[in-house]
């Protein structure tokens, strides 16, 4: 992305309000995500969780309709890759860390409900895509939460790692996925 020079910087300065606005609109038509965090910022009623209404709604959306056909696992895997990129997009938009971990919990809820049955395709792309997701969530929750709210992801969290373990691929893993998710004392 493209810092902006201090020539430009001046320039913007220069333009009308009428100007600006119509230079603002023109970029939010060529550009969705900027329309998105531009309704986010500007507008009351775009709250968090409008955000993670829409992006849930994508997800559900990407399996219910991309999830079909004679290669199911192949567009299961894509079908996580399209959402991986959606929740990306919906913590783009907000900024919010917990967000992307709300949504990532979503996506796993929807495969472990849904498509488990999966992972023991001959086909291992879409468990290890979904062991990746468990694993870069567990690594979020971490990272970025206070303690006091790892404790409201824990148990999830830790159903979905022994569920993963589980299966014969776990050993197969070109990652390490941890067991369970460990709170420091």
């Amino acid at each position: 992305m493209p810092v902006p020079s201090a020539d430009f910087k001046r320039a913007l300065k220069r333009l009308t309000d009428k100007e600006k606005e119509a230079l603002l609109l023109r970029a939010a038509r060529r550009d969705a995500e900027l329309y998105d965090t531009l309704c986010y910022e500007l507008l009351p009623e775009v709250t968090t969780e409008t955000v993670f209404e829409q992006a849930s709604d994508q997800i559900h959306e990407l399996f219910a309709v991309g999830a079909t056909g004679r290669l199911l696992n192949r567009s299961l895997t894509k079908a996580l890759s399209k959402a991986t990129k959606e929740v990306a997009r919906a913590r783009r938009i907000t900024k919010d860390k917990r967000l992307e971990i709300d949504l990532n919990f979503y996506t796993l809820r929807h495969i472990f409900e849904n498509y488990t049955g999966q992972f023991e395709s001959v086909y291992a792309g879409f468990y290890t895509g979904t062991a990746r997701l468990a694993a870069r969530t567990t690594q979020l929750v971490l990272q970025n939460l206070h303690e006091d709210l790892w404790l409201e992801y824990k148990t999830e969290l830790d159903d979905f790692l022994q569920q993963l373990h589980a299966r014969s691929k776990s050993r197969s893993l070109k990652f390490e996925l941890p067991r369970e998710l460990v709170l420091p004392d």
